[in-house]
């Protein structure tokens, strides 16, 4: 027997993203965000509120960072999310986060964060708040990188459970993608 839970946005894994932006004054500003997901092989879709100064600064400059939130960032994760930009300036800082300004886009890279996606405004629509971006670029440090790729496990990027509220590591692997399914064929 299933139980109903009405309509909700229950789905699994819901990636900690964290948005990064310079503002006018090229001081870094950073939010979580959970409302996101690949859109296209080169884009990126979020659904961020026109409040957030983060994306007061996407709308006056087009480029932003996207990060994975990690196991060991989860706290300042969390932080950057919960506190408005609007309100408390230098909310990195707080964070006792770092940042390097990217090479391919006007945004921050958050040195504590050890992947990024460069990107830039394609689109925001006012009314349902959807942010699509292009990729520029993805930039790993080399602390998560195994022969030439980018490794989930060194990685360690949490995810959100929007049921418990929590957040969670992503397991380990138990199939090979486009491989394992041809057993059915």
């Amino acid at each position: 027997m299933r139980k109903s839970f009405g309509a909700k946005p229950f789905m699994y894994p819901m990636p900690v993203l964290i948005i990064a932006t310079y503002d006018e004054n090229g001081v870094p500003n950073a939010m979580n965000a959970a409302w996101g997901s690949a859109a296209d092989i080169n884009r990126i879709a979020i659904y961020v509120s026109a409040g957030h100064k983060t994306m007061k600064n996407i709308l006056a400059g087009s480029d932003f960072t996207v990060s994975m939130a990690t196991a060991a960032t989860a706290a300042a994760a969390d932080y950057v999310g919960i506190v408005s930009g609007n309100k408390v300036e230098n909310k990195i800082e707080k964070c006792a986060w770092h940042c390097t300004k990217s090479e391919k886009v006007n945004a921050p890279l958050i040195d504590e964060l050890p992947m990024a996606l460069e990107c830039r405004m394609v689109s925001y629509d006012t009314e349902s708040e959807l942010l699509i971006g292009e990729i520029v670029d993805v930039v790993a440090d080399e602390s998560v990188i195994t022969d030439g790729s980018i490794d989930p496990r060194k990685l360690d990027p949490i995810c959100y459970d929007p049921v418990n509220h929590d957040y969670l590591r992503l397991g380990e692997k138990v199939a090979n993608a486009f491989e394992d399914g041809k057993k059915l064929i």
